[in-house]
């Protein structure tokens, strides 16, 4: 990201010419591996989140209440850039959200109308830019197993849903050249924590906590469901990249994945043997059991994502082989 210049002349330091990219949710996830990834970039980092980030001692930590008024407002004072990473983490399965849920409205879609409100009208250099994290899923039911971002999208569940409308709140506003927006779909992304405070609770690292507890790991189909499973090093990386391309990029949205899709039974036996490899204990067994009541019909639908579009932009690839991220994220966890 070339520098344009503090929009804060207050701040007097060596770094006072880079430009400030704030990161909104800073200590969930992705958002932690994204500040860390920025910190070796000559960029000013700005960390805000409702627990203190966990952050390298270059970057500036905030911690707030994004769900109060004003506060969206207050982080990206002066930014060049934010990443909204921001969401409400409900449950195992953060993303299962139910119908009617306020809370999880207010921050997945009204943060950002904060956002685009905050950063609209601002006077001089050129809008800012904003780099949102959608999901795959919000494409909904396709009839094709492999997407590559050109299909009508028909959001299903609640989660994709508010996805969607903060995705195109965001897209209204860089049409209206208020911001620089675009949106990075991704698969589920799964690795080693990037902090302390910070915990992945998706499918790939629920299965390695349980196979290094002992358990049979458990499916709800015959193990024959494909998807996408993109490494968090990688992610961060293409988060990162985006912000040099930030012009050919905005206004759209693109696919992150690594473009192949194993089975999740093959996925779930490479976990046990991982876990058994490390501890020197005999692989969990995999089986399927009975589907629980929040299932949904996306869990037996496979996915393939194809990210051309976003590396013929960026250049950006998946340098992180399945197996070797599974080995990664297996000795991350037995040590936590």
């Amino acid at each position: 990201m070339a520098a344009t210049g503090p929009r804060d002349a207050g701040d007097p330091g060596p770094a006072a010419g880079r430009p400030l990219v704030v990161v909104l949710g800073a200590s969930g996830f992705l958002g932690s591996a994204v500040v860390r990834a920025l910190a070796e970039l000559p960029v000013r980092v700005r960390a805000v989140a409702r627990r203190e980030p966990d952050a390298p001692g270059s970057v500036e930590t905030r911690r707030t209440d994004l769900a109060r008024p004003g506060a969206v407002a207050e982080a990206v004072a002066g930014c060049d850039a934010v990443f909204p990473f921001a969401a409400h983490i409900r449950g195992p399965s953060g993303w299962r959200i139910a119908e009617g849920d306020e809370t999880a409205e207010r921050i997945h879609v009204g943060l950002v109308r904060d956002l685009v409100a905050a950063l609209r009208d601002r006077a001089g250099g050129p809008p800012p830019v904003v780099v949102f994290p959608g999901s795959n899923t919000q494409v909904g039911k396709v009839t094709a197993d492999r997407i590559d971002g050109t299909e009508e999208d028909h959001p299903e569940g609640v989660y994709d849903r508010q996805k969607h409308t903060a995705e195109r709140l965001l897209m209204a506003a860089t049409e209206a050249g208020h911001l620089r927006a675009t949106s990075l779909r991704l698969p589920p992304v799964f690795g080693p924590p990037a902090a302390a405070t910070t915990d992945d609770r998706g499918v790939v690292s629920t299965m390695i906590r349980k196979a290094l507890a002992g358990e049979p790991l458990t499916m709800w189909h015959d193990g024959t469901v494909r998807r996408d499973l993109l490494n968090i090093e990688d992610a961060a990386r293409a988060f990162v990249t985006a912000l040099d391309h930030a012009d050919e990029l905005a206004g759209r949205h693109y696919l992150l994945g690594t473009g192949r899709a194993p089975a999740l039974g093959d996925v779930f036996r490479s976990i046990a043997a991982a876990v058994a490899r490390h501890t020197g204990r005999e692989p969990v067994p995999v089986v399927p059991v009975p589907p629980p009541p929040h299932f949904e019909g996306s869990d037996l639908r496979s996915v393939e994502v194809d990210p051309s579009a976003f590396t013929a932009v960026t250049g950006w690839t998946c340098r992180v082989p399945l197996e070797e991220a599974l080995a990664r994220t297996v000795a991350a966890l037995a040590e936590s």
